[in-house]
């Protein structure tokens, strides 16, 4: 079956990359259409609902200057800003701001909707239409074709995305979310050269189940920063407080014990994780002279219990992640909401 429309430009996915991809082409006036698993979940904050930081804000600012959507949601989502090296020179410092994911996400869906020469189309793109060697368009998981000049992929981790929570696999592009196998498998038939990346994420707690008089408060910055070129104070949510703790040797005791049924420990992840972002197993192993490693305990959003710890990102099993856990000050008790995991996804080195 045929769409109707041409398209000047297709993009394949509704994450970070997707969205600010789609509205770029949309302003600059070419008929844009996004497709994206779910329309419900785009602009979704995968991981931390963090946005710039170290390096990463100096990127926010470079698409901001270019009319992107990031630190414009970035302002009407941040629930806390920080300006990091602010005691440095003005090309090392950097802001960071934790944002509500439920405000962020409405944010981006707003901005795509109410931009000109952009279509939303939700469905699993399965398949790359070629004419001549060359692409021409996609077809949807619904066997509908549908025709574009070009076609931009933004896949994350959902291509061939495998989840590893201790030695436990399943397939998703994230937790919840169906992986796109289909496209995978297509793409690895292709001249492409295919490697394996994988990331990770912390458990997440209940707030309710913390002591946070045991923590450190930390406050955001006052006067407080703004993200976008074009963002002004009155644009932010109620600012709240994050807290800081640390990992003990009990802690790194109960990693060390757990090991041995660690996917990343065991060989049952191939792929290679970022060096930014390394797992709490890694920083206990690579780092064996370290006896704590710095937790910022982060709410999810205004209106939610859930925190995100920053700093123990884990694909160990779930038992050991609640034992490693309840080791650390403040998080005696903890509920863990949802536990951490390892992803593995194809990449496709340009």
């Amino acid at each position: 079956m045929l769409y109707p429309i041409e398209y000047d430009v297709i993009v394949v996915g509704g994450g970070h990359a997707g969205t600010e991809a789609a509205l770029a082409a949309a302003r600059m006036s070419v008929n844009t259409l996004l497709v994206t698993h779910s329309i419900e979940t785009l602009g979704q904050m995968s991981c931390n609902p963090a946005i710039g930081g170290i390096g990463k804000s100096h990127l926010v600012k470079e698409i901001d200057a270019l009319g992107g959507a990031m630190a414009r949601a970035t302002d009407r989502a941040g629930i806390q800003f920080r300006v990091l090296n602010a005691s440095k020179g003005p090309a090392v410092r950097a802001t960071r701001a934790q944002a509500d994911r439920v405000l962020y996400k409405a944010a981006i869906r707003e901005f795509l909707e109410s931009q000109d020469n952009l279509t939303l189309f939700q469905s699993a793109v399965d398949d790359l239409l070629l004419v001549d060697g060359k692409v021409s368009g996609v077809k949807t998981q619904l066997g509908l074709e549908i025709l574009g000049k070009k076609v931009v992929l933004t896949t994350g981790t959902f291509l061939g995305g495998k989840i590893h929570i201790g030695m436990k696999q399943s397939s998703g592009g994230r937790a919840g979310d169906p992986p796109s196998i289909a496209l995978a498998k297509r793409l690895r038939g292709m001249p492409f050269g295919v490697e394996r990346l994988k990331t990770g994420t912390p458990p997440r707690i209940d707030a309710r189940s913390v002591d946070f008089s045991v923590m450190e408060v930390q406050k955001g910055d006052s006067p407080l920063p703004v993200m976008s070129f074009l963002g002004k104070q009155s644009d932010h949510p109620d600012q709240v407080p994050c807290f800081i703790t640390s990992t003990n040797e009990a802690c790194h005791d109960i990693i060390r014990g757990g090991l041995d049924r660690s996917p990343m420990y065991t060989g049952v992840i191939e792929g290679t994780g970022p060096r930014y972002c390394p797992s709490i197993e890694d920083k206990v192993m690579r780092f064996a002279d370290k006896n704590s490693h710095q937790i910022f305990v982060e709410p999810e959003g205004l209106n939610t219990n859930e925190l995100y710890p920053n700093g123990i990102s884990t694909s160990l099993p779930f038992d050991v992640q609640v034992e490693m856990v309840r080791q650390i000050k403040g998080f005696e008790s903890a509920h863990i909401t949802r536990p951490g995991y390892a992803i593995e996804y194809d990449f496709f080195d340009p």
